[in-house]
């Protein structure tokens, strides 16, 4: 089958799939077209000619690029392979099955079995998949631009809070070792096995949106996730504390897997500039909130008020997610169907989820074993995850090595050291201003390639971030007690080390999670659930050992041991940008 050509600068679209899509012979020749067309050739050789018109042009929409908005995880892909159906406008409103069908965007060209097989192509010809209309009025993409900017701020606010919970409760840890007499690395358990339920929930919660659309999945957690809260208040001893708090964690990553979908429900690929970069910023400014809010409610009011106040900020953000209508094309789709089918009468009204819709095996394969067998098969995979585990790692880790410097050594109260990280929202601030130029830059390089960009294009704003981590980490260690004595110095220089760490962090993340969604566009639920797994996995570790960590190696070389670590990440952005494409090339899941 013959790739589509790229979109033309017109709202038209021509797509040519040649006779032997539809045949056991595969061999790729160029068809024929005419604008405004596409022109397909069936089994039967006999020509068919369908309109498809577009509402959005190619400065707005790329087709080569992954579509965040097809349910990777519960359709059969060995079967039907992709399509362009829930990105499609025709005028119709329909869309011959047969000829929406594209195999799976990677190194290995394998045409789906409905289509190598002449007798199951036949019965596609038959059926129907229903798409958006020209100016469609239930497409999210046609919303107005402030209501699509009201979801984008909720979907980033709901990250906020989601990210703010698993760190607040750093801001009194020393009431709450003294009410129930355990030490500092049972109390940082309260951080970590929340965050170890980040990692857990999106296994749950991605296949579920996929099979009943994002709204139902943005609600039900949620609201759990607000009574979980609860127990955690009125807790009467560090068990009770900790099984909630990790329930906290599963339920309250429901945001974390729905919002930077939902975004891009909403947005088309080549206009989410901005909105992806507030997404990106989320989860590393959200924790960095806790200890500022933690900080101030812990030595006025106590500990336990930290968490009611976490729970009354978590029930106002839930209120807010439950005015998110469903964004999910699939989903939206799939009512379409199920609506024109009951008006109708005709069977063969469909979407491909239908059609093809995965097992609850090839859903558990999909959701919970393919993603660690790429980890140990994908070194683009297993390197860009470790990196983002690393920077995600660093930032639990200054939550624990802030107090030791400033609570210890410069014996500030909690409020004042949770005011040190106002450094690192700064640095978030400057990325997510810095972000949407890294977008444009990386689309002057695919205009310069005729539209069709590498991944590794993706690269060069990881390139310039991954400078800054070290750098702030030194600074940090060295500008710190003992080398720099609290009466013979100024606090600024351990403080200001936040400010390039908060802009680095963010540019990686955003940089290298594009990547990995570029370089793995047929399996991208996959790729990112491993990233997941492996992020959570180091915030949850680090808080465990990093104070002992100061304490025993002394600020400077204990800082200075994970600037080293992160000196020696540096070359990975650079390898793959000259490497990436050689190492795809061997690889059967990354794109050719």
């Amino acid at each position: 089958m013959a790739s589509a050509p790229s979109m033309p600068h017109s709202e038209t679209s021509t797509i040519a799939v040649p006779d032997e899509a539809h045949h056991a012979d595969h061999t790729k020749h160029e068809g024929e077209t005419r604008p405004g067309h596409i022109t397909f050739t069936d089994s039967t050789r006999a020509p068919r000619d369908l309109t498809l018109t577009r509402t959005r042009t190619h400065e707005s929409h790329d087709d080569t690029r992954p579509d965040l908005s097809f349910p990777f995880g519960t359709t059969d892909l060995n079967r039907g392979g992709f399509t362009n159906e829930y990105r499609a406008v025709s005028e119709t409103g329909y869309l011959p099955a047969d000829l929406a069908l594209r195999p799976v965007p990677s190194h290995v060209y394998r045409l789906p079995q409905a289509l190598a097989d002449p007798e199951k192509a036949r019965e596609l010809k038959q059926m129907k998949l229903v798409t958006w209309k020209e100016g469609d009025p239930e497409d999210p993409r046609n919303w107005s631009n402030l209501y699509r900017w009201y979801i984008t701020a909720v979907c980033a606010i709901a990250v906020v809070q989601v990210a703010f919970a698993s760190a607040v409760i750093t801001g009194d840890f020393r009431d709450i070792e003294q009410e129930f007499h355990v030490g500092e690395v049972v109390t940082a358990l309260s951080v970590s096995l929340m965050v170890c339920g980040f990692g857990i929930g999106p296994l749950c919660w991605s296949p579920l949106s996929e099979l009943y659309g994002r709204r139902p999945i943005w609600i039900i957690p949620s609201v759990i996730y607000v009574i979980f809260n609860i127990p955690c208040a009125v807790a009467k001893n560090i068990q009770t504390l900790l099984i909630c708090r990790f329930f906290c964690g599963i339920f309250a990553s429901a945001p974390l897997t729905l919002a930077g979908g939902t975004i891009s429900d909403v947005w088309d690929n080549n206009e989410r500039g901005l909105a992806i970069a507030l997404f990106a910023a989320a989860p590393y400014g959200g924790p960095v909130l806790g200890p500022i809010v933690g900080g101030f409610v812990g030595e006025t009011v106590g500990w336990r008020w930290i968490l009611w106040v976490n729970m009354i900020f978590a029930g106002v953000v839930t209120a807010f997610t439950m005015t998110i209508p469903e964004t999910f094309a699939p989903a939206l789709l799939r009512r379409r169907a199920q609506r024109l089918r009951e008006e109708t009468g005709d069977p063969t009204i469909t979407t491909e989820q239908e059609l093809f819709k995965a097992s609850l095996s090839q859903i558990i394969t999909e959701t919970l074993l393919r993603p660690f067998q790429m980890i140990l098969t994908e070194p683009i995979l297993l390197l860009m995850s470790l990196y983002i585990a690393l920077i995600y790692g660093l930032l639990y880790a200054f939550f624990f090595s802030f107090p030791v410097v400033f609570g210890e050594d410069y014996a500030w109260n909690d409020g004042m050291v949770g005011l040190t990280f106002c450094s690192v929202l700064i640095g978030v601030a400057i990325a997510i201003f810095v972000t949407p130029r890294i977008e444009r830059d990386y689309l002057r390089r695919a205009a310069e390639k005729g539209g069709r960009a590498d991944p590794e294009d993706r690269l060069p704003g990881m390139m310039i971030g991954c400078w800054f981590v070290p750098i702030s980490l030194f600074i940090f260690g060295w500008t710190s007690p003992p080398a720099v004595l609290p009466g013979g110095g100024n606090w600024v220089g351990p403080v200001s080390s936040g400010i390039p760490f908060g802009f680095g962090m963010v540019i990686i993340y955003f940089s290298a999670n594009a990547y990995l969604i570029d370089a793995f566009p047929g399996y991208v639920a996959s790729a990112l659930a491993a990233k997941t797994v492996i992020r959570s996995g180091s915030g949850a570790a680090m808080p465990l050992f990093i104070t002992a960590m100061y304490h025993n190696l002394g600020n400077g070389w204990a800082a200075s041991t994970w600037a080293f670590i992160s000196l020696a990440m540096i070359p990975i952005p650079f390898l793959f940008y000259r490497y990436g494409k050689s190492i795809r090339a061997r690889s059967k899941r990354a794109a050719a």
